[in-house]
């Protein structure tokens, strides 16, 4: 093309300011790229199923404090008279809440040792309910038989024969075997205690939400003596606020020596676990959108400053015969050279910013249409950015811009 010859000089006469704003793009690009990656990255992780039954679940705790407290007791008519209510669909006895941020874990190995690699998995105590209160499905095995339920003290070592896994975690154990097949096997916690997996259920989530083996989870059949109960309620569908009311109530009124306290549903417990990831959505679309405004600016600046450097010669152009769409043709087509060179920085620097947040962070590399998508963003804010200079600069009268001082 003829016109980048000039297109060309100009920008050696002003190279400095060139690079930098080349520089300002890639940078935005960078930032851009990989900003939206991790947004999206934990949008994709808040809209993970947890594998419940969240809309028509609540929980709250039993804590007691009188010194003949009978937490036995107190457990077992406290499980039975909510079961009982209409509107409620099951309960257990649990000792953490699933997404809640804290809770049990342990390790799961194929081979006996303490030496052998062992597999991470959190652990809920459930009893024969545990399975109904949680809504998710048995896909092999069997659940939990009421025999089967022993209860545990604060500093039991000793584990049941018996567990029911998440089908995550049989993949993680037996990654050769299916789910009907996993049925039977031993594993082994503590380095050497056996447990046989007798159940598999679909999907159930951690404590953790952050935890990269959030789908990783074993059910154990053991109620807990901890003087601190926690209750996990599913009901029927429409009827959860109704009846957090109602078994609350109900619970307070029996004095047994104990309080209750933290009752919550688990969409609650939902919106609080991704609170931070909300926020650092916000923070990185404010980001985004700054750099990019910010840019779009320094674009401008530098057209305008090299506008009212070069009146002489676009008016010394315009009395030569050039159109006012020849200027402006002049000036969007430099900045789309500028803008150009910065974008093939920002590739590579987007890039390499991903493999170092890869290492740290264990995120997922970027997707191939990150990079395209943003480049095509910054081209069409770039070309919005020189219009009203480059406009400008085309009504240049080449009376008045030839007029020497």
């Amino acid at each position: 093309m003829s016109e980048l010859g000039p297109i060309f000089r100009a920008l050696l006469r002003n190279k400095v300011g060139a690079f930098l704003l080349a520089l300002q793009i890639a940078l935005t690009m960078t930032i851009m790229v990989n900003a939206i990656h991790m947004i999206e990255n934990r949008s994709s992780m808040m809209a993970r199923p947890s594998g419940l039954d969240e809309a028509n679940q609540f929980y709250l705790s039993s804590n007691g404090y009188a010194e003949n407290f009978n937490e036995r007791a107190v457990v077992e008519e406290d499980l039975r008279n909510i079961r009982a209510l209409p509107g409620i669909v099951d309960v257990t006895q649990i000792n953490a809440i699933p997404l809640s941020g804290g809770g049990w874990s342990m390790g799961l190995q194929t081979e006996t040792g303490e030496d052998k690699p062992s597999v991470g998995v959190a652990v809920y105590f459930v009893d024969d309910h545990g399975i109904d209160a949680f809504g998710v499905n048995l896909i092999a095995g069997e659940n939990f038989s009421p025999t089967e339920i022993t209860y545990r003290q604060r500093n039991e070592q000793g584990w049941p024969q018996n567990i029911i896994v998440t089908e995550a975690m049989a993949k993680e154990l037996f990654p050769d075997l299916t789910p009907a097949q996993v049925i039977g096997k031993t594993t082994y916690i503590g380095g050497d205690e056996p447990m046989t997996i007798t159940g598999v259920i679909d999907q159930l989530q951690a404590p953790w939400v952050g935890w990269s083996g959030v789908e990783r989870v074993m059910l154990v059949p053991q109620r807990t003596e901890f003087r601190s109960s926690r209750y996990f309620i599913r009901t029927e569908p429409g009827q959860r606020d109704r009846m957090m009311k109602e078994v609350e109530e109900m619970l307070v009124a029996e004095d047994r020596g104990r309080l209750i306290r933290n009752v919550r549903t688990m969409e609650e417990t939902r919106d609080d676990s991704y609170r931070s990831y909300s926020a650092l959505q916000t923070i990185l679309w404010i980001i985004v959108i700054i750099l990019t405004i910010i840019t779009a600016l320094g674009i401008v600046g530098m057209v305008t400053f090299s506008v009212n450097r070069r009146r002489k010669q676009i008016g010394t152009r315009r009395a030569l015969g050039a159109s006012r769409f020849d200027i402006m043709k002049h000036f969007m087509l430099e900045n789309f050279l500028v803008t150009s060179v910065g974008l093939l920085l920002g590739v590579g620097s987007s890039i390499a910013l991903n493999i170092w947040l890869v290492d740290a962070f264990s995120l997922p590399r970027i997707g191939w249409y990150y990079i395209p998508v943003a480049m095509v963003i910054l081209w069409l804010v770039g070309q919005a950015a020189v219009f009203g200079p480059a406009r400008k600069a085309s009504q240049i009268s080449p009376a008045l811009a030839t007029r020497t001082a």
